[in-house]
């Protein structure tokens, strides 16, 4: 019998989704030059909060990658993964406890924290419009009410 590749959706095609999204709204935003005073209109607060809900997606594939590594018993590896990508939960947990409070001078300065993460992927054309971002903010605030729905 020979060996079945898997050649769908993997943890990998997922996380590089989710990298190239922030990498695109990351740009976006950088594009907005009132977000340096704090001043979010409402789409620029999508945008921010589809962020957030990336930056969770990327968390998701990596904890389901570890978990491979671990079945294989190569814990080491596992962990090690783990703690190269623990920056975006705890990023994407600022930044959403920061809009929750509204608390939108401080998110800028966490925002260009993020842009060294994602340099290296090439935006040659925008693939994302707003549609992928509308309501992000609302669903965001909704997710924190309701904690048990939460990730």
């Amino acid at each position: 019998m020979s060996r079945i590749i898997r050649t769908g959706n993997t943890p990998a095609k997922q996380r590089n989704a989710h990298m190239r999204s922030c990498a695109e709204v990351l740009r976006l935003l950088a594009l907005r030059p009132a977000l340096a005073s704090g001043t979010f209109d409402d789409e620029a607060r999508d945008m921010v909060a589809f962020l957030v809900f990336s930056l969770f997606g990327i968390e998701k594939t990596i904890e389901t990658s570890a978990r491979a590594w671990d079945d294989r018993n190569y814990w080491k590896k596992a962990e090690k993964l783990r703690a190269d990508w623990r920056w975006a939960p705890q990023t994407a947990d600022r930044i959403k406890e920061l809009m929750v409070t509204e608390r939108w001078k401080d998110i800028p300065p966490l925002l260009i924290e993020l842009i060294p993460r994602f340099q290296a992927i090439t935006v040659a054309q925008h693939m994302r419009d707003a549609d992928w971002w509308v309501g992000a903010y609302r669903a965001l605030l909704r997710e924190a009410d309701n904690p048990v729905d939460a990730r």
